[in-house]
């Protein structure tokens, strides 16, 4: 074949296999919210919840061009993957572009400065706090909502309003149709976005402790410390169930073995466990696993929204060795425009 569709020839079958999973497993979820029995509910819960974190990693192989030979089979699949997951009021190619720069800065380059907006406003920034303390992630929310509210607020985005009010017509007319169609459905659906976000947030929270940068225009980052290769894989951390753990790794769709990722940004998700193997011995200390990291997930819950750093590892063998590490909010590459 002269012009194959897939940029990687081992990954025809597996890419086939997890779009199809995510775009025809989505509408199953939700048809499944709304039958009359609770074990069908459930599991429209997993599916949705499932689907919509494998379109946002989509979207994030997408942006590596990492899946389709072409750039423009690349971004129509983002697009379309982020009406999935409700990122589509921010264009593809700025979720690309910022994203890149995290890649090329080593750095969290993000849109908005939400710590020092809540600094200025403390009755707002309590509420958040206090939603937080209940496992409701206000801070992501708070970041979906400037991404909807950016253009009306600052003149250099002005040109992005007809599509945000056009975006949300239609995602609003889509909610009251679901409402209409089963109040339970809307409800559920409510509840399997909020795990998505879960999800996401629990990935983005440990993988890096780099500098944050909020910056929305193209100005660099201060040179203030030199960023090489070893700084970047000295703060980047694989939150991975477990090296051998291959199915669970898959609900974050191999987004966990992210030293390898940074160290080969074009290697594709299927990829990476075998790459990770490769780059790394068993006891890489970059490698934190998720059941280290759950007690630090719901322990700084409150204090990462305003802290001034992610913490630390503690070196391997030490009990509890994620116990201080804080962890980052606000960085998810779907609010980053």
């Amino acid at each position: 074949m002269k012009n194959p569709l897939f940029r990687h020839a081992d990954g025809v079958w597996p890419n086939t296999a997890a779009l199809a999973f995510t775009v025809l497993g989505w509408p199953l979820g939700i048809a499944l919210l709304g039958q009359a029995h609770w074990a069908w509910n459930v599991a429209g819960v997993l599916l949705v919840t499932l689907t919509l974190t494998w379109s946002a990693y989509f979207i994030h192989e997408f942006a590596h061009q990492a899946i389709f030979r072409t750039p423009e089979a690349n971004e129509r699949w983002g697009v379309l993957m982020s009406w999935i997951n409700g990122s589509a009021y921010a264009r593809f190619a700025d979720l690309r572009r910022k994203h890149m720069r995290h890649h090329v800065e080593r750095a969290d380059v993000l849109t908005f400065d939400f710590q020092r907006f809540l600094r200025e406003r403390p009755l707002l920034r309590r509420g958040v706090l206090a939603l937080e303390w209940l496992h409701i992630p206000a801070v992501e929310f708070l970041m979906r909502g400037i991404v909807m509210a950016l253009p009306f607020i600052d003149e250099r985005k002005r040109d992005a309003r007809g599509r945000i009010l056009g975006v949300a017509a239609v995602r609003l007319a889509a909610w009251v149709l679901l409402a209409v169609w089963s109040l339970k459905a809307l409800l559920l659906y409510a509840l399997s976005y909020l795990l998505f976000v879960h999800l996401l947030r629990f990935a983005d929270c440990f993988q890096h402790t780099y500098d944050t940068y909020p910056i929305l225009d193209e100005t660099p980052i201060p040179k203030d410390k030199l960023r090489d290769r070893a700084y970047e894989q000295a703060n980047t951390y694989s939150d991975v169930v477990g090296l051998d753990a291959k199915w669970l790794n898959l609900v974050w769709l191999n987004f966990g073995f992210h030293n390898a990722h940074h160290e080969r940004p074009v290697a594709p998700w299927h990829q990476l466990p075998a790459l990770h193997r490769q780059l790394y011995a068993d006891d890489y200390p970059q490698v934190v696993t998720v059941g280290e990291l759950l007690r630090a997930y719901h322990r700084h819950r409150v204090t990462r929204v305003m802290a001034e750093n992610y913490g630390e590892v503690r070196p391997r063998g030490t009990p509890h060795r994620a116990d201080t590490f804080i962890g980052a909010v606000g960085v998810s590459f779907l609010t980053a425009v």
